[in-house]
């Protein structure tokens, strides 16, 4: 018999090596987030682009783009998911990307995990996510205000399925499909890694050595993101709204 309580925090379960298949932030969690705020330098945003604030005020996205609507508040739903996209926004300012390529990159970001099946490691959901995009292409680029392109529906849909496979475990195939789309694969990669801040170890959290992103450690401001949202969450802001608001803070939208 599980001698585990039902109230037990992430933090306490992920030291037990029991996390759930689904998983949601809890007080308990946060404050143990916050105490062990890394020491990093002072935070500093670019502005962003008027395109990129516009595709951010649409990252509430709908619960039904989730394979499994329990994971829309989880660690891996639509917080993520939005916090994901800023940060992706906010690289794609760091590297010049053009307009293009920084809309394809945020709006990659913003869906990367949307076909998950549980919180755990879950192999192949980038894959799953990938095949998704492009079978809902119309849909997801007309929710930001965007028209779809075939040459845009693929670098988004490679961006997404390489999410979660690591760089040193691309088979040929994925480094011919990288070089069709590597600076906005890159973002996308390094934007999810950047959110990494949420997860319940310290050494689940962002590590330069797994992406190609030479802004990555400017941007370690990404771990006041997560603290601010998930606090505004847990005080019974939707997760939409919790986002918004630490994005505004930030002066990211």
């Amino acid at each position: 018999m599980s001698t585990t309580p039902l109230t037990a925090s992430l933090i306490d379960l992920a030291a037990r090596g029991q996390l759930p298949l689904h998983q949601h932030m809890d007080h308990a969690t946060i404050a143990w987030i916050s105490d062990h705020r890394p020491d990093l330098p002072p935070a500093t945003w670019p502005a962003l682009r008027p395109q990129s604030k516009e595709l951010l005020a649409h990252g509430g996205l709908p619960t039904r783009w989730w394979a499994d609507p329990r994971l829309y508040t989880s660690l891996h739903g639509v917080r993520h998911a939005m916090r994901t996209a800023a940060l992706a926004a906010v690289l794609a300012e760091a590297n010049d990307l053009c307009d293009a390529d920084a809309a394809t990159a945020t709006l990659a970001a913003a869906v990367h995990d949307c076909q998950r099946r549980n919180d755990q490691d879950d192999r192949g959901h980038g894959a799953r996510a990938a095949i998704w995009l492009a079978a809902n292409a119309d849909t997801v680029w007309g929710h930001f205000g965007l028209a779809a392109t075939p040459r845009r529906i693929v670098q988004a849909a490679t961006a997404v399925r390489l999410h979660d496979v690591p760089y040193e475990a691309f088979t040929a195939d994925d480094k011919s499909d990288h070089a069709r789309a590597e600076r906005i694969t890159d973002v996308v990669k390094a934007a999810d890694a950047l959110d990494r801040y949420r997860l319940p170890k310290l050494k689940w959290w962002p590590d330069s050595r797994y992406v190609r992103e030479p802004a990555f450690e400017q941007l370690r401001g990404a771990f006041d993101l997560v603290l601010v949202s998930e606090r505004a969450y847990l005080a019974g802001a939707s997760g939409t709204a919790a986002v918004r608001y630490a994005l505004a803070e930030k002066g990211l939208v």
